[in-house]
């Protein structure tokens, strides 16, 4: 892969986060630095965990393969490899290689002079897995509250944890994530059919758009066009949201609340304009 006519100004040596110059340096198109070492030594340390983990259980199948946290009376201390340590490791192993993903993305971003949008996003992503896997179980006081590796069993485990609290939809920050989740794939889909219909002629020798075209669909559509930099704003805002708010729905069930969530209702049935 040829290298773009900027790319050999910036490849220079300086600007990591840490590490020097050890590892500062690239693989073809891909950097390396220090961040890039540990990702891939997390990444392959967990892989062997969890390979190891289905080497010693009951199956092979896919869908039934699961590694579970240890059981509650554990509390928060480490259990033996075969009542839960594994998955004790394989977690640590996982917010090694995320964290270090993220730190990554941010190195290479300051070498090239631009902003940590990107990081950030990313670790909004890795929010709501801690706060499933150490946050919530830390503020219950158990490890065993985080959830199962495994497709099926993992899938049990949401199931279970809606139901405990009667109707999980009722939860008013899983609203708020919904919304921004639905609303965040409806401005990408916008977004995206925009540049498409702009930029892909509809006939042999048409002439391709530029943004004029797709502001004024917008104005003429709903009377207003956020613009080009607006509506990635609005995407990174409306995403960043949609992570953020499904960390906290399930960081209040349980440490926060412990009822059905139905009954969190009562106060909108207790105010004064329905006496």
């Amino acid at each position: 892969m040829s290298m773009l006519s900027f790319e050999k100004k910036y490849r220079v040596r300086g600007g990591t986060l840490i590490g020097g110059d050890l590892f500062d340096f690239w693989v073809g198109p891909f950097y390396v630095g220090f961040f890039g070492v540990t990702s891939v030594f997390f990444a392959l340390l967990g892989t062997v965990f969890i390979f190891y983990g289905i080497a010693t259980g009951p199956t092979w199948n896919i869908w039934q393969i699961s590694i579970a946290p240890p059981d509650i009376s554990y509390g928060l201390s480490f259990a033996p490899i075969s009542e839960g340590g594994l998955w004790q490791l394989i977690t640590i192993c996982a917010i090694g290689a995320f964290v270090s993903w993220a730190l990554r993305q941010a190195e290479i971003s300051r070498k090239l002079g631009m902003g940590y949008h990107i990081p950030i996003a990313f670790s909004f992503a890795i929010l709501a897995y801690i706060s499933l896997v150490v946050i919530r179980p830390v503020l219950m006081g158990a490890w065993g509250h985080g959830f199962p590796y495994g497709i099926m069993s993992h899938l049990d485990w949401v199931s279970n944890t809606g139901y405990q609290y009667l109707h999980f939809h009722y939860n008013p920050a899983h609203m708020i994530a919904v919304t921004f989740f639905f609303t965040t794939v409806l401005a990408l889909g916008l977004h995206g059919g925009a540049i498409l219909s702009a930029t892909n002629p509809h006939e042999k020798g048409d002439t391709v758009k530029t943004a004029y075209h797709e502001n004024s669909f917008f104005r003429d559509t709903i009377g207003y066009s956020i613009g080009s930099l607006g509506i990635h704003r609005l995407g990174l805002f409306l995403a960043l949201n949609a992570g953020f708010w499904s960390a906290v729905c399930i960081i209040i069930s349980g440490p926060f609340w412990t009822r059905g969530w139905p009954e969190w209702w009562n106060w909108w049935l207790s105010l004064p304009i329905w006496d």
